[in-house]
């Protein structure tokens, strides 16, 4: 048995903008970097060729004096004087061999063990030499040479320490460091404006597309002057354009429909009151199914109402009539008045606080908010329902909780769509709705400036708990206003 192991991916995925200013600054990094090593490189070159030309000088002006200087009978003490008089007056440390005596200026610095063995054999050859060696913790030019003309077996060595060019070398690297890291941020400052200036107009058009979304379907973008963007503006503004006449198309074919409706459902509705009255008159099964009826066309009653509100939204009629409403009465009178057509069982509570909690609203469109949540409870909850009233920093939160199986968190946000009945939808032994419900919800809530969603209900009961939340105009007493829906 083959064992598969899951494939892994891994995605890291920035804005556009960002990228564009990273990279920015990666190029001015390169760009830093590449003329900062450059730079480094020609210094140090140039430093060290004009050293070469300025140790090979002195030390060819400090041969001569040794030449002219040792004898056969110059002895320790004579060689030592002769490296100390060039130590100090050419800055360089002088090293000499006579025979196999080595005399140095500054042994510690200096000295046999510093001079490199290829450099040593190849003077010992007769042949002059000069090389760049390490001379304890610095770098140094050695020289060396024989010494012709002496009665005795004489070499001359010189080290001209470079710890100086050592020391301008590593300054001028920090130095262009710090360059660098300069250019590199202001090559992200400077991508980043450019980025801003070339992703503005496709700024514009995400905001309008965004308020096109938001169901302003008149916005449009302004022809701008470049040429490789008008094409892009042209062709935005022709779906915006088809786009509203197509909302508009539906929802005047949405409106008619509606309005052709009415009259038929109003002659059913009357006509299954006739029936009704002569229900003694009908068998069993006549009966049973004049209720079947009856329960359509209510649904569809209902459903041909909810579209002619969900149009008014569309079409941009929808009026807020807002008045004082006291909230609890308001929510318990609603409650009252949806028990009247249901069995479902209503638990109220309103939290201490609430009591004269006074909010400027459309009673019609909240009294529907309340019933479609109530509904919605009795018919996914099994009949119990509990709404709620609490108060949280000038907000006013309606909570209606039912105890069936809850929304999935990938229901939370469609179940406010149109037509969206969610897992239990389409089952005719359960009257679903028309899907319509919850989307007015939304609609009326947010005509309020108010908003709702849906949440687990609260503690290890399972179910789902929806909640409306609506500003506070005052609190105090209630004014006298009639509770009708």
């Amino acid at each position: 048995m083959r064992l598969r192991l899951p494939r892994v991916s891994f995605s890291y995925r920035r804005g556009l903008r960002p990228r564009i200013a990273f990279a920015f600054a990666i190029g001015g990094l390169l760009l830093a970097s590449t003329i900062s090593l450059a730079t480094l490189a020609l210094t140090r070159q140039n430093l060290l060729a004009e050293r070469d030309e300025t140790a090979f000088s002195v030390f060819a002006n400090n041969g001569r004096r040794v030449r002219n200087e040792l004898t056969s009978e110059t002895d320790d003490e004579g060689r030592r004087a002769i490296v100390e008089r060039l130590r100090q007056t050419s800055g360089t440390f002088p090293l000499l061999r006579v025979g196999d005596e080595w005399t140095s200026a500054d042994p510690l610095v200096f000295n046999q063990q510093a001079v490199p063995a290829s450099l040593l054999q190849l003077v010992e050859s007769g042949t002059p030499a000069r090389m760049r060696s390490r001379i304890g913790n610095s770098t140094a030019i050695v020289s060396a040479v024989p010494i012709p003309g002496t009665p005795t077996d004489a070499i001359y060595f010189e080290a001209a320490p470079l710890d100086d060019i050592e020391e301008t070398l590593d300054t001028l690297a920090f130095i262009l460091f710090g360059v660098a890291a300069v250019t590199t941020l202001f090559a992200a400052a400077f991508g980043w404006w450019a980025a801003g200036r070339l992703l503005n107009p496709l700024f514009k058009v995400r905001t309008a597309a965004e308020a096109l979304a938001a169901g302003a379907l008149d916005t449009r973008l302004t022809p701008p002057e470049d040429a490789d963007l008008a094409s892009l503006t042209a062709s935005f503004n022709e779906m915006a354009r088809a786009l509203e006449e197509r909302i508009a198309r539906d929802a005047r074919f949405a409106s008619e429909v509606s309005h052709e409706l009415r009259s038929p459902l109003m002659t059913l509705t009357a006509s299954v009151e006739v029936l009704y009255n002569m229900a003694d008159d009908l068998g069993e099964r006549g009966r049973t199914a004049l209720d079947l009826l009856s329960d359509d066309i209510q649904r569809f009653r209902r459903l041909v109402e909810d579209l002619l509100e969900i149009n008014r939204y569309d079409v941009g009629t929808a009026d807020l009539e807002a008045e004082e409403v006291h909230i609890v009465e308001f929510v318990q009178h609603a409650i009252f008045q949806f028990g009247l057509d249901s069995t479902a069982v209503v638990d109220f509570e309103a939290a201490p606080g609430v009591e004269d909690t006074v909010l400027l609203a459309d009673k019609r469109r909240l009294g529907r908010v309340v019933s479609n949540l109530v509904d919605n409870a009795s018919k996914y909850g099994d009949g119990e329902v509990r709404v709620s009233l609490d108060r949280h920093d000038g907000l006013v939160h309606l909570g209606v909780e039912d105890n069936g199986p809850g929304v999935t968190p990938g229901e939370r946000r469609l179940i406010f769509d149109r037509f969206h009945r969610g897992r239990a939808g389409g089952r005719r032994g359960r009257d679903s709705g028309s899907g319509l419900g919850l989307a007015l919800v939304a609609e009326h809530v947010g005509l309020h400036g108010g908003r709702v969603w849906v949440e687990d209900r609260p503690g290890s009961t399972p179910g789902a708990r929806f909640v409306v939340e609506l500003p506070v105009t005052s609190t105090g007493d209630a004014p006298e206003t009639d509770l009708a829906l």
